[in-house]
């Protein structure tokens, strides 16, 4: 274990460069162009994820599906490909050109996008979904991992902040314009003209990003992919964040694909109106979460205690009492407020998240790291959370049970609670790591 810490951990990655090694990264208006690139990446890989979830009641009707298959639809599709292909896109990100990879990734997901506007059965859809994971899995540890190339420490956090913002940001639009547009056009037009969209920034990003250097041949790079990955995992500070992350899918598969038909079916809202106010309160808290979490975190890297996963550990406390009263609200508006510090706590929690994995790592090992956080949240909680919420809503249904869907959504708060004493154990084990580096 003394091995594995010495060489995870490089002090470049918490503290500023020599002016010599950071006039390598990029500044100024190349590096706004980069991150505003990489933030459309990350929005319409959201909106092109999301999508099924604010579209699920037409899409149900139309192809007579069950909820259970709607679990199926939304969770085991993704996890699948993210257990089978996120590592090994995220090491040739690591190994060879993240613009490469990241680029793919986006062509094929928006491609299987526009095919899912084609779907005449359960099974056409939900082989372009596995489509869309297989792009999406390689996306986000390519970003990152461009990121580290592109851009100095010091202002990392807050990239990789404003690079997790895409998510509540496409959750607002998707949410928002995709019930909107189904309401007029129908749920194919859709998920058509976003895959579209998707290509042409795809596109764009080969422009703006331009040659990726080339990292050092350090050992960490040579490493064979598997030894990294247990080397990585060896590790008891990055062991309990994977622990944490594991819960912290349980806990946000099951709301972002359920907390939609929840209030449909309870309040009887509109497509229209709960993708407006869901959709605009989820990229609000978004916004806010993912800028505020991502200036929080490089301030606390900068104080040097390395306890850099106490306050989304808290949040996350929090979002679980007031998410177990939104399932029982008396009415639909005072739900979708108590919905809200839940939004907050998953958004909060990625720039904390991922850069706690990148400290960690060290360098040539980013990119795999993310990718291990990754499957820890989209493995099995994104492939088991829906489903059992499905299965739990159809039995209550069966039995004349009302509110079915809110008890089956009972695994957010209880899963919220799981990450967040989970964190604030993970806190303890990563300061204790980075005193002994």
């Amino acid at each position: 274990m003394t091995e594995i810490v010495a060489r995870s951990i490089d002090p470049s990655e918490i503290r500023p460069l020599p002016a010599a090694a950071s006039r390598d990264y990029t500044k100024g208006l190349r590096m706004a162009a980069i991150c505003i690139i990489l933030l459309l990446i990350n929005v319409f890989s959201q909106i092109d994820r999301i999508l099924p979830f604010i579209l699920a009641e037409k899409i149900k009707a139309d192809l007579s599906l069950s909820d259970t298959q709607m679990g199926l639809l939304t969770g085991l599709a993704f996890a699948v490909c993210y257990a089978l292909l996120s590592l090994p896109l995220a090491r040739a990100a690591d190994r060879g050109s993240p613009r490469l990879v990241l680029v793919s990734c986006v062509l094929i997901w928006s491609v299987m996008t526009t095919l899912g506007g084609f779907a005449a059965s359960f099974m056409f859809l939900a082989l372009t979904r596995f489509g869309v994971a297989f792009g999406e899995a390689g996306a986000v540890p390519a970003g990152h991992a461009l990121i580290v190339r592109k851009i100095a420490p010091e202002r990392r956090g807050l990239a990789i902040g404003l690079f997790a913002m895409g998510i509540p940001l496409g959750t607002m639009v998707g949410f928002a314009a995709g019930g909107a547009i189904a309401d007029v056009f129908g749920w194919r037009i859709v998920l058509m003209g976003a895959g579209v969209v998707g290509v042409v920034i795809g596109l764009l990003t080969i422009l703006v990003t331009g040659p990726t250097p080339p990292l050092p041949l350090t050992a960490a790079r040579n490493e064979p992919f598997l030894r990294t990955s247990l080397d990585l995992l060896s590790s008891p500070a990055f062991r309990w964040l994977f622990t944490g992350a594991v819960f912290l899918g349980f806990a946000g598969a099951p709301f972002y694909a359920f907390s939609i038909p929840f209030l449909i079916r309870t309040y009887g809202f509109t497509a229209t109106e709960i993708g407006i106010s869901f959709g605009m309160l989820q990229g609000l808290m978004g916004i806010i979460g993912t800028l505020g979490g991502g200036r929080w975190f490089d301030h606390a890297v900068r104080s040097g205690t390395g306890k850099v996963l106490g306050p989304p550990a808290i949040l996350f406390l929090v979002a679980s009492v007031t998410t177990t009263a939104a399932l029982f609200a008396p009415t639909g508006w005072i739900s979708i407020a108590l919905f809200v510090p839940g939004m907050l706590s998953f958004s909060f929690m990625l720039p904390w998240g991922f850069g706690a994995a990148h400290l960690i790592a060290g360098p040539g090992r980013q990119a795999q790291a993310t990718s291990l956080v990754m499957i820890g949240t989209g493995l099995a909680g994104p492939a088991f959370g829906p489903l059992i919420v499905g299965i739990v809503s159809d039995a209550a249904t069966a039995a004349n049970i009302p509110n079915g869907l809110g008890l089956g959504l009972l695994i957010v708060p209880l899963a919220s609670v799981l990450t967040g004493i989970v964190y604030l154990i993970t806190n303890q084990r990563i300061a204790a790591f980075l005193r002994r580096r």
